[in-house]
């Protein structure tokens, strides 16, 4: 079989490069994606290694483009990114590299910091020309004298005395600046410590002013602060202090406050000039480097990705090689080759490199070819466990039955074309859509499983056609098959009436296609019949399923030339399974064929017995009544003889699988006469082979292992598939509860939100029914759509990993895990460890 049902032969490789050649190599090996390094120094440190110093270097580069990445999105500037991808450079352009960022960093830490200053100085500048403004006001109060009573409070009745003529008093002053939310602690504070000693006078700057520190908006308010004394003063300045309050010099005299003031206002009119060509140059920087930040990214991350390889290498005795370990996919070794002729040939080294293939014991990686539309189907495979080596691979599989089973409950052609549609705008837009890379994760998500999405629509869309329901309401495509035989009277005037397919109602012809629409429109027995139709219809698709999964395991089996597996477990397994429950989907089809309505007696639909009671009658070895007076309680002649054979051959099984693989097993050994300890395996004694294939990923290893731990591990299998296929076919019985749950949720949305809508006339009711549209289409999206949509999807990822894949699926193996540029850069620089 090819890649896609199996992973890839894998082989592991020994490489020899010399140590000029080794980075050009590794470089054209990282765009080639297709080989994984195992790691060759293990115990060694990771600072101890022999390129940890370029890979310092290179960490170091990457923080310097993550602050200009930085500098330039907090400036809203756009990104160049053309979507290629430059090839790694080679070592000596790191120099260069490290020069350009090292040259950027320090001119725009530069530019900042000057930024930085002058922003500060124009703060203090327009702080200062805020107070000179506002002090003037209270200045020119108080050369009105309308401060009389205020200065009695402060000073006294004594300061007042002292303030009459023939006594001069001057008062010593303050002005400065404080946060405005920092003012009412600030006053309490004064008047605490100075004892009312010192008048306040506050008003606020109604602008914000911008923090140099951090460009954050801050409101302040210009205060000033009378006293009295060289003590207050030391004590008012010490206050201010502490609520870190900008304290600025403030004339006495008016006129040195307007040459102050004139001043000022120069000063802020030159710095806006600096500052605006200060910003124009910091942006003319920035715009350079953010044409070219996505390649120097991608650059440096290359780089230090190719240095991080190397330190996996081993050097030989003469120092001038590195030798590698490396596993590769079997059919790519040619063209790994040519990749490393290329990287030599860069060098211009002379000394050709050597990829030579060593035979190992060990389980190689699994690696399973994708595209972007089997992508998302191997990685719900993936997300059960990654399959065994050469084990076989359900994705290809699950590509049909993921999507029909998903539709088997979601079957709506209205909800499907949603759904459909959905996925197909992603996928026809999925180049634009992939570029706008997101960090949101839900939407990640969506996208990543796009294909998925259109073909659970599509299937939808198909069993909503067959299940004849859009919207909860039906398509009269053909023309119903059913008549009413009843005058309209009668019809009007009764709620219950029944259709008797015995009788002319019916044409006697099924419907062309899917259900026949007027059991849409049937209130009594509608779901009686849908229940019947779906329940029966779950049974078959997982009885069938689960057969396919246990056939699944024989192409394993024969694989791996497990021959005891073969005989012991899957053909026992398989006619358990047949047995048993395919022959209960056969009398579900023999009850179609033979009972109707219209057949004669005995045949009739009142004398079909009912399949349940039959099956347990089977199991139980025992006769139940005839569904009616002379009806017969057999479909066909000879069924009870062939119901006792085949409930004897499933308890026959039993014993096979429980007993047969570990007693064929003892018999070997004993005949061998070998130890268990001694590591000698089955392929070596009597043919029979538990391990198979060229490194026995997907085999079962029975060499080490104790005879009682083996009868154990086989008596929990054989209970696990005895029990599990009774629940396992239970199980899929939530494809006729879902469906069912759709359709109600579907009808009652249609019934209670736009009947209502429906049911308005006129231009109100026009007005009415787009209101209530509206509603319905979102409940309908949100609820039917995602809900249910996301209810069926994990129903549907339950019965493929637990139903079907127990059947034949290990998932034993670890994932093939390449060095590829691609990878990296996608995952942001992230180099994975390789064992």
């Amino acid at each position: 079989m090819g890649s896609l049902f199996r992973s890839e032969e894998m082989a592991l490789c020994q490489l020899f490069l010399q140590s000029e050649a080794a980075y050009a190599c590794v470089s054209e090996l990282g765009e080639l994606g297709l080989v994984q390094f195992r790691d060759l120094n293990p115990d060694v440190n990771a600072f101890q290694r022999k390129f940890v110093n370029e890979v310092r270097r290179c960490d170091e580069m990457e923080r310097k483009l993550r602050y200009l990445e930085k500098e330039i999105k907090k400036d809203g500037i756009p990104m160049l990114d053309t979507g290629e991808s430059p090839e790694a450079p080679q070592p000596r352009e790191m120099i260069d590299l490290e020069a350009t960022f090292e040259k950027l960093e320090n001119e725009l830490r530069e530019v900042n910091q000057n930024a930085e200053a002058l922003k500060r100085n124009f703060l203090e500048l327009t702080e200062l020309k805020h107070i000179l403004r506002k002090t003037q006001v209270f200045f020119d109060e108080m050369a009105d004298n309308q401060n009389e009573d205020e200065q009695a409070q402060l000073l006294g009745e004594e300061g007042v005395r002292a303030n009459q003529p023939g006594q001069n008093l001057k008062l010593g002053f303050v002005a400065g600046v404080i946060s405005r939310e920092k003012l009412p602690a600030f006053e309490r504070m004064l008047w605490r410590a100075c004892r009312g000693n010192v008048f306040l006078r506050q008003a606020m700057i109604e602008s914000p002013l911008e923090d140099p520190t951090n460009g954050d908006q801050v409101y302040k308010s210009v205060f000033i602060i009378f006293f009295q004394g060289d003590q207050l003063k030391t004590r008012v300045k010490k206050i201010c202090e502490g609520f870190r309050a900008t304290l600025y010099p403030c004339p006495e005299a008016p006129a040195d406050r307007r040459e102050m003031a004139m001043g000022v206002m120069t000063r802020i009119e030159d710095l806006n000039t600096v500052l605006g060509q200060t910003q124009d140059h910091r942006h003319r920087v920035l715009v350079a480097a953010a044409k070219n930040l996505k390649n120097w990214f991608v650059k440096v991350r290359k780089i230090k990705a190719i240095y991080h390889t190397l330190n996996l290498f081993n050097l030989d005795v003469t120092q001038k090689c590195l030798i590698a370990e490396c596993w590769v996919p079997l059919l790519d070794i040619e063209t790994i080759q040519l990749a490393l002729r290329r990287g030599t040939e860069r060098s211009g080294s002379s000394v050709p490199p050597i990829l030579n293939r060593m035979q190992t014991f060990e389980n190689p990686p699994t690696y399973n070819r994708t595209n972007k539309f089997t992508k998302a189907f191997q990685a719900l495979i993936d997300a059960y466990g990654v399959a065994s080596y050469r084990e076989m691979n359900p994705a290809p599989y699950t590509i049909i039955t993921f999507p029909f089973l998903f539709a088997v409950m979601f079957g709506d052609l209205g909800h499907g074309a949603i759904m459909a549609l959905f996925g197909l705008w992603m996928i026809r837009k999925e180049k634009g859509l992939a570029a706008q890379k997101t960090d949101n994760e839900i939407w990640n998500i969506f996208f990543g499983g796009r294909y998925i999405i259109f073909l659970m629509g599509v299937f939808s869309m198909y069993t909503g056609l067959i299940y004849n329901d859009i919207f909860s309401k039906s398509l009269n495509i053909f023309g119903s098959h059913w008549h009413l035989s009843y005058n309209k009277s009668t019809v009007w005037n009764n709620n219950y009436l029944q259709l008797s397919p015995a009788t002319s109602d019916y044409e006697g012809t099924p419907y062309p296609f899917g259900m026949d629409p007027i059991w849409q429109i049937a209130s009594s027995n509608k779901i009686v019949f849908q229940n019947a139709y779906k329940m029966k219809i779950s049974i078959i698709f997982g009885v069938l399923h689960m057969i396919f999964g246990v056939i699944m395991s024989w192409h394993n089996h024969t694989y791996f030339r497990n021959r005891l597996s073969l005989l012991y477990e899957f053909i026992p397994q398989l006619l358990f399974l047949v047995v048993l429950f395919f022959y209960l989907v056969l009398l579900m089809f023999i009850k179609w064929n033979r009972y109707a309505a219209t057949n004669e007696f005995p045949m009739t639909e009142a004398c079909a017995p009912s399949i349940l009671i039959t099956f347990i009658d089977m199991v139980l070895f025992k006769n139940s009544k005839a569904p009616g007076k002379d009806c017969n309680i057999y479909m066909f002649a000879g069924q009870s003889f062939f119901q006792t054979i085949f409930v004897l051959i499933a308890l026959a099984c039993i014993p096979v699988m429980l007993l047969g693989k570990p007693i064929k097993i003892m018999q070997a050994r004993k005949l061998a006469n070998v130890q268990p300890i001694t590591g000698a395996s089955d392929a070596e004694v009597g043919g029979m082979s538990n391990g198979g294939g060229s490194h026995g990923g997907g085999g079962e290893h029975h060499d080490e292992e104790e005879m009682s731990e083996i009868f154990i591990h086989q008596g929990i299998h054989t209970i696990e598939y005895v029990l599990g296929s009774v629940s396992h076919t239970a199980s899929y019985l939530r494809l006729w509860a879902l469906s069912l749950a759709h359709a109600q949720l579907a009808e009652v949305l249609w019934s209670m939100v736009l009947s209502l809508g429906l049911n308005k006339e006129g231009w109100l009711g026009g007005i009415f029914l787009t209101v209530v549209f509206a509603f319905w289409a979102v409940l309908t999206v949100g609820i039917l759509v995602l809900m249910e949509g996301l209810s069926a999807f994990l129903h549907t990822l339950r019965l493929h990993w637990v139903e079907f894949q127990s059947k034949f699926y290990m998932g034993h193996g670890y994932a093939f895990q390449p060095f590829s540029f691609d990878t990296i850069i996608e995952n942001g620089g992230a180099v994975t460890e390789t064992e």
